[in-house]
């Protein structure tokens, strides 16, 4: 029994139980309030990563596996674009929310045809600066090695799309068997014609020959004459005009077809409306809009897929009638079937 004479000191003592379990319940929501604070900072400071997915699309082409390699991007001005004005390239890059410079991108696609890996195209390898040469790399995110890639093809030998053949000084593809049209060789592995050429377009030919004469050295390189069937399924058809030697690769499988066409478009904001414009790397201008106008008739009308080494990646789409020009329509992405 608690007296009179005890109520005071019970008093006193409940009174300091409770005021050190007040202050020790505010220190736990300081705690967790503090705790809860610190946990947002330090989700709002996580530094930003500033990379993209890996850049490789894979599509099924009858039995034929397509799969497209980003090597990367290249910023081009307006005023690459020719037989056309700045001013109206840069209206019809507006049109479809872009502005000069643009970037392109640098396509490549590898075709596993169950027999065969062949590869189209090798991208820049080092020889155009910091935004490109990732094909590689893009190789083996999709699953392959370098080494298993049976033969290269190249649509011509300018730098973006021979200049992966290298790699550290060494043949990127070292059991691959390298095939371009015999053309196209000729011209680009001409000493007399790097000799004569402009200033602007010496790199371009030390570019090719430094990436092809290893393949030529190591007696792996096979060109080939014109329109050839390569391997069963897999055909060149020569295309020139962007370059001498400039080819298209037909695929087919189980009745499916897709073209791949090199540089026979750049520019899908500009070139599809106007397929009579150019640009400043045509080899022969004139040739190359012909090709370009005979590839869009061709494909509007028969429906099959196309495969572009510089529209934006994958680069791959329909082409569809539209006025007095054409429309470029890309693939909707979809999961493998």
């Amino acid at each position: 029994m608690i007296t009179s004479i005890h109520r005071p000191v019970v008093i006193a003592f409940t009174t300091r139980i409770c005021m050190k379990l007040f202050r020790g319940w505010q220190r736990a929501l300081a705690i967790l309030i503090g705790g809860t604070i610190a946990l947002n900072v330090a989700n709002a400071a996580a530094p930003q990563v500033k990379t993209q997915a890996p850049g490789y699309y894979r599509i099924m082409l009858g039995d034929f596996e397509v799969t497209v390699l980003n090597d990367g991007t290249l910023s081009l001005p307006a005023s690459v674009m020719t037989n056309t004005t700045e001013a109206e390239t840069e209206k019809a890059l507006a049109r479809n929310f872009q502005k000069s410079p643009f970037d392109a991108s640098d396509n490549a696609f590898l075709i596993n045809t169950g027999a065969k890996l062949v590869l189209i195209d090798t991208g820049c390898g080092n020889l155009l600066g910091p935004t490109a040469g990732n094909l590689l790399t893009n190789l083996k995110a999709a699953g392959y090695r370098p080494e298993q890639i049976d033969e290269v093809y190249l649509t011509h030998m300018h730098p973006d799309h021979a200049g992966g053949l290298m790699a550290e000084g060494k043949l990127a593809f070292p059991n691959a068997v390298l095939r371009a049209n015999q053309r196209e060789a000729d011209f680009w592995l001409n000493q007399a014609n790097l000799e004569k050429s402009p200033a602007t377009m010496k790199d371009f030919f030390k570019g090719a020959m430094a990436s092809v004469n290893p393949y030529i050295a190591a007696r792996r390189f096979k060109p080939f004459d014109g329109d050839t069937q390569l391997v069963p399924g897999i055909a060149a058809i020569a295309a020139p005009g962007h370059t001498p030697g400039h080819s298209i690769y037909s695929i087919e499988s189980q009745g499916q077809k897709m073209e791949l066409w090199g540089d026979l478009v750049h520019v899908a904001a500009v070139q599809f409306s106007e397929p009579s414009v150019t640009i400043q790397f045509d080899v022969d201008s004139q040739s190359a809009s012909r090709q370009r106008q005979h590839a869009y008739t061709d494909a509007a009308k028969a429906g099959y897929l196309v495969g572009t080494a510089h529209l934006s990646f994958p680069g791959i789409g329909h082409v569809r009638a539209e006025g007095n020009g054409y429309a470029w329509v890309p693939v909707i992405y979809s999961p493998l079937k």
